[in-house]
């Protein structure tokens, strides 16, 4: 996600027209705005069947990589500049922006199904009540491994493992002269870049992003503890430049065999097991996320979800594509055309309760269990001001977390110490929360 809070200018969009049929004469253009992610790739390909549909509707879209989206949704809707009219936004965002009134409520028809939704992917989408975003796919974070490599060296995972086990694990695992590294971790820059993982680790380490007195707590030792563990672990362990690695980076190495461990997104599982782009697809196995100190807030809970800004000018053709896109419809879809195991998964309990995605998808239980399990409203051991898991959800924090993701990633590439990078951190963000008024 973000890596820099500056907004970016000149930048060559790659800009895909979704294959449609004949237009009507006066069909209305709705630009779509998403990330690069392999489900919204799918999205695009089968854009033509709502296009079919709604033949004075045509979709239009700008793919961008997770941190440029973010730059750019941000910059649109503060200025309301009305350069889209769907939003690929998140769970941090949605209910911030659905309280400053910049975007439409989504109302769908009955035969959406709102109460389908799972409890707490809605909950994350909402604000006051109100559903802002409609969740294309929700995920939480658990540990992916290689079952063939775990049983070579001996390793029997727990449910949820220890952070220490994981660490004695990979150092079994790891073989870098066959091209195998013990494990795989996030290190790339950004607010959900590296640091999504990283707040996780923290907060199973029992710390927090700030106190009950909006203190930032980087300087505690629970942080020093984490960063420490985290920044051994991948020297030791851990591929070469893993700093400039983030989601879609491991992806490609897990997929090539490369990584015999990856503690990231539950989503990675269904592109994982699949043998058309793994090639360890049928030697992957699943625990939850590890814990250390703390099982609270050890995974995450996340949604990319689609939104209408107010700016826009075609709202009934917007809301219309959102509830298209999300709707258990379109699930189907995706199962009839790519099969059960490819569905945007984390949204709906019928999909959890569907039979034929449950006997293709051996990740299902464990994913199910992580999402349910993640708690946003007490996701640290010491009583923390904010909700969110892997994010403080107040608008201070995306600038904070990009600048204490630049200095996480600067100590794990070995530019800084993980002291002067956590000290830099902590006045960073008290400069950030003195200046917003938040600490006094």
């Amino acid at each position: 996600m973000t890596r820099n809070s500056l907004p970016v200018l000149g930048l060559s969009l790659a800009v895909s027209l979704a294959v449609s049929a004949p237009l009507a004469a006066n069909a209305t253009d709705i630009v779509v705005a998403t990330v690069n992610n392999g489900h919204m790739i799918e999205m695009q390909k089968l854009t033509h069947y709502f296009e079919q549909a709604n033949p004075d509707i045509h979709v239009k879209w700008v793919t961008l990589e997770e941190g440029v989206l973010r730059q750019r949704m941000t910059t649109d809707i503060t200025t309301q500049g009305g350069q889209f009219d769907v939003m690929t936004i998140g769970m941090y965002e949605t209910p911030i922006w659905g309280k400053k009134g910049w975007l439409q409520e989504i109302k769908p028809d009955a035969s959406y199904d709102v109460d389908d939704l799972l409890p707490a992917i809605r909950s994350g989408l909402s604000a006051d009540g109100k559903l802002y975003a409609a969740p294309f796919y929700g995920e939480s974070s658990m540990l992916m491994y290689r079952s063939d490599l775990a049983q070579k060296a001996g390793i029997t995972f727990a449910e949820r493992p220890t952070w220490d086990q994981v660490r004695d694990a990979a150092a079994k695992m790891n073989d870098p002269k066959a091209g195998i590294y013990g494990i795989c971790l996030r290190g790339k820059p950004g607010w959900g870049d590296n640091m999504a993982f990283l707040t996780t680790l923290v907060n199973s380490y029992g710390g927090q992003w700030f106190d009950m007195s909006w203190k930032p707590q980087l300087d505690s030792k629970p942080w020093h503890d984490a960063i420490t563990f985290y920044v051994d672990l991948l020297k030791k362990y851990g591929p070469p430049g893993s700093s400039a690695n983030s989601f879609n980076e491991i992806l490609a190495l897990y997929n090539e065999g490369k990584c015999a461990m990856w503690d990231d997104a539950t989503i990675a599982a269904s592109f994982i097991t699949d043998p058309k782009q793994s090639k360890v697809a049928d030697k992957v196995a699943f625990a939850q996320a590890p814990q250390q100190a703390t099982a609270k807030g050890a995974n995450w809970l996340w949604a990319w979800a689609l939104a209408v800004p107010v700016s826009t000018k075609n709202s009934a053709a917007a809301q219309k594509f959102v509830n298209w896109a999300t709707s258990k419809a379109y699930i189907e879809l995706v199962a009839k055309e790519e099969g059960w195991a490819h569905v945007p998964t984390g949204t709906r309990k019928s999909t959890y309760a569907n039979a034929q995605f449950l006997a293709a998808a051996k990740f299902a239980p464990a994913e199910e269990k992580a999402i349910a399990s993640a708690n946003p409203n007490d996701s640290t051991l010491p009583k923390s001001p904010y909700t969110g898991v892997q994010f403080a959800a107040i608008p201070e924090f995306q600038s904070i977390g990009v600048t204490v993701g630049q200095q996480m990633s600067a100590a794990l590439a070995g530019k800084e110490t993980v002291d002067a990078a956590l000290k830099a951190s902590q006045l960073a963000a008290e400069r950030e929360l003195k200046k917003s008024g938040r600490l006094k």
